[in-house]
């Protein structure tokens, strides 16, 4: 949350407060038309997240650094890598309101994204450790893209300029939507990882709007693979995670003195935008009428008399049912498919302005944040099979030992003969099942 150059020139007025968890947006109206006489009236809406910064003034007590950003944030990302989850953290706001700062930085502050690429190499001990997870050997994959007029461009890869975007976005029946051709990157220390993202912020389309001088015109996306091959338990395994850091265009109305170029990418840029937020207003409310359907099971369950239809079609009393999802509306939202609703950790920035002239972007874009807030996404972690399925079968093993001891110690029991020699088969194939799996 900060000013631009323009809002600054203007003299703008602040009307966004922050207090703790609460962000307050104030709206000046000056009515003259019912009794001749100007009346300033204001009114105020708040919003409540899981942090709120305040960055206008570098001056100020509550002013919120790079640093505390990424204590709050990147170290969440980290930890959820880590442990073996996909994690996706995005930027939405305006032009002008901080998104590429927040994610990408500058040289004197650095921002989110490298910062997050620095500690992959330094923390990832720590949390093996504290995870009491034991880690033999680590592998980090990167690649960037662009989304620029519903097109992807790889933007770590040379290109013929005379030949147009050809990067196609796929989908795979397990690990979802992807891109065909886009290249990877070993990297094995920080400094590559800070020349592959300058090298691709360089490539990154950019152009002056009536907003801001030099607006990112294109949806880029930073992803790091992570795969850890680890020994737990004795048995050798691999844990992937995929982190993509996201920095959205800016989105504003557009201007009729511009050429047909920037019109056109304004309106691809507002499709984008307009079709994430719907995708991310049905996941709200299909979340919600998910959670209701598990209220009133509990209560059914409990002896409530309610009929409620199968929870997984989300129908209640067949009445709502879940709302199809637009996925495919965008090549954005497609792409973050797993991110939005499906099996990831994710987490939404939304920068604003707190300029009174920017009141209804802002509100926009607090509205957004507040309903994506509702969605549950249902991410897991990911994890050689073989090992999970050899885990879980050792895991059954102990549990019908115990049994059998227990059953051993009453052969008073006249049944007693036969439970045991049941529950000894059932140990008996559950090993040979894992002698089969070892193999």
């Amino acid at each position: 949350m900060c000013f631009d150059s323009r809002e600054s020139a203007e003299g703008g007025r602040v009307i966004v407060e922050v207090d703790d968890k609460v962000t307050t947006v104030r709206n000046v109206k000056v009515d003259s038309r019912l009794d001749g006489t100007w009346d300033s009236r204001e009114k105020t809406v708040a919003f409540s997240f899981d942090y709120c910064y305040w960055s206008v003034d570098p001056e100020d007590p509550k002013y919120a650094s790079q640093e505390m950003v990424f204590q709050d944030l990147g170290t969440s990302v980290l930890s959820g890598a880590f442990r073996g989850y996909n994690i996706c953290l995005f930027a939405y706001g305006q032009t002008g309101s901080g998104k590429t700062y927040t994610m990408m930085g500058t040289p004197a502050s650095i921002g989110l994204t490298p910062r997050i690429c620095e500690c992959l190499n330094k923390c990832f001990l720590f949390f093996f450790f504290f995870f009491s997870i034991v880690c033999t050997e680590h592998y980090i994959f990167c690649s960037f893209l662009e989304i620029y007029n519903e097109r992807v461009r790889d933007l770590l890869k040379q290109s013929d300029h005379k030949k147009p975007y050809t990067l196609r976005v796929r989908e795979h029946p397990e690990t979802g939507p992807y891109v065909q051709g886009l290249s990877q990157h070993l990297v094995t220390d920080y400094k590559q990882v800070v020349d592959l993202l300058e090298e691709g912020i360089a490539k990154r389309i950019t152009a002056a709007t009536h907003i801001h001088n030099a607006s990112s015109r294109s949806h880029a996306i930073f992803t790091i693979h992570y795969t850890q091959a680890i020994l737990e338990n004795n048995l050798p395994s691999e844990i992937a995670s995929k982190i993509n850091l996201v920095d959205l265009a800016g989105s504003e109305r557009a201007d009729p003195s511009y050429c047909k170029d920037r019109i056109t990418e304004g309106a691809n840029i507002n499709k984008s935008l307009v079709t994430l937020g719907i995708v991310i207003s049905t996941l709200a409310q299909n979340s919600q009428i998910f959670s209701s359907c598990q209220s009133i099971n509990t209560l059914t369950s409990e002896g409530e008399s309610s009929h409620v239809d199968n929870p997984s079609t989300g129908s209640v009393s067949g009445s709502r049912r879940p709302a199809y999802i637009p996925y495919r509306d965008s090549i954005l939202t497609w792409l973050l498919k797993d991110s939005l609703g499906g099996n990831s950790k994710t987490i939404m920035i939304a920068t604003i302005s707190p300029a009174s002239s920017s009141y209804n972007e802002t509100m926009s874009t607090l509205r957004y944040a507040s309903n994506a807030k509702n969605i549950i996404n249902k991410p897991r972690v990911n994890e050689d099979a073989n090992v999970k399925l050899i885990r879980e079968l050792r895991e059954e093993i102990d549990r019908l030992k115990t049994l059998l001891m227990s059953f051993e110690l009453r052969n008073s029991s006249p049944w007693s003969d036969d439970r045991d020699g049941n529950l000894t088969e059932l140990v008996l194939q559950n090993e040979m099942k894992v002698c089969m799996n070892h193999l």
